[in-house]
């Protein structure tokens, strides 16, 4: 078997905003698994955050050895964008050879087209308002938010899309004091989840108020070994897979959560249709898709996902799976 990595770059639609900094570009890395025969191949999206960058996760994947197994894999690298990337290769490499779909592999139903939210990028109250009349046909659309001055980009969002669902990303930009003030006005104004309005490690708090509105845990839960110190704080978590590190510790987690009793969002960084592609497999039956990343990008991979008032589709063989 032969592993090959190569760094790529995607323009997006517009800049990209959110409480940590802005973006122009998707820089992914793309990985290759080759048999001979067959190839499967695998994106991952490194983040500074989690202290990723394109060259230490390449120098992660190039010493793998040759016989990789996803059992093997699981050991070899610890959860993040270098493991996801190596294990969703394993496993479009896996169908192309076995003739059949990944799903099929696994033993679930074919995905069936899931909505999924589209993220109004962070700016100044005007500029949120007309991301939001724009989209306003969208049913679920996400805002990225995160400083102490949000209420007037909430208010201007919900002027903007009046009928649209809305659900809010923090990104850890809150403090407990903004949070609390902030949270009887997201229920007000229709909100339907937010997603870690807290720094993670910082977020006790959360345990100690009442939580009418789902919290969900982004950066807080990475893979199993996260769940248990989100007891008593979060009502949701977030699956990424650049965050669990694959497709075989998405679905472990995601039954994990099931069944401690917490809902499930499946969420992505922002990277092309052959990120997304696996994780329409988990996008089944969960409480919130959030899957945009190829609709915030001016360019894509050859075969891409398809987005439509249905949904996002499931993958065709010639991107994944």
């Amino acid at each position: 078997m032969r592993i090959t990595v190569t760094a790529e770059s995607f323009k997006l639609a517009q800049v990209f905003t959110i409480s940590r900094g802005s973006r122009t570009q998707a820089d992914v890395l793309t990985v290759r698994v080759q048999d001979g025969a067959h190839q499967g191949m695998g994106e991952c999206v490194p983040y500074a955050r989690y202290g990723e960058t394109l060259e230490s996760v390449a120098a992660e994947i190039s010493g793998l050895p040759d016989d990789l197994t996803h059992e093997s894999l699981q050991t070899l690298l610890p959860a993040g964008a270098a493991r996801n990337a190596v294990d969703c290769a394993l496993w479009d490499l896996a169908a192309k050879q076995a003739g059949k779909r990944v799903w099929d592999l696994i033993g679930l139903p074919a995905p069936r087209p899931e909505i999924t939210a589209y993220t109004l990028s962070l700016d100044t109250p005007d500029a949120m308002q007309a991301q939001a009349a724009k989209n306003a046909a969208r049913p679920l659309l996400k805002i990225k938010l995160g400083t102490p001055d949000d209420m007037a980009r909430l208010e201007a969002v919900r002027r903007g899309a009046p009928k649209s669902r809305i659900i809010v990303d923090a990104n850890e930009g809150w403090t407990a004091e903004v949070y609390a003030d902030l949270a009887p006005h997201l229920i007000r104004l229709g909100v339907q989840m937010v997603e870690q309005p807290l720094p993670a490690g910082a977020d006790d708090m959360l345990a100690e108020i009442a939580r009418p509105l789902p919290v969900c845990a982004d950066e807080a839960c990475h893979d199993r070994a996260s769940l248990p110190k989100l007891k008593g704080k979060y009502d949701m978590v977030n699956i990424k897979l650049d965050k669990t590190g694959g497709l075989t510790e998405a679905l472990l987690l995601k039954d994990a959560a099931t069944q401690e009793g917490y809902a499930v969002m499946v969420g992505c960084m922002v990277g092309t249709s052959l990120a997304m592609a696996p994780a329409t497999i988990l996008a089944h039956g969960v409480a919130f898709t959030d899957l945009d990343g190829p609709l915030l990008l001016a360019e894509d991979r050859a075969a891409p996902l398809k987005f439509d008032e249905a949904g996002v589709h499931a993958p065709t063989p010639a991107l994944w799976g």
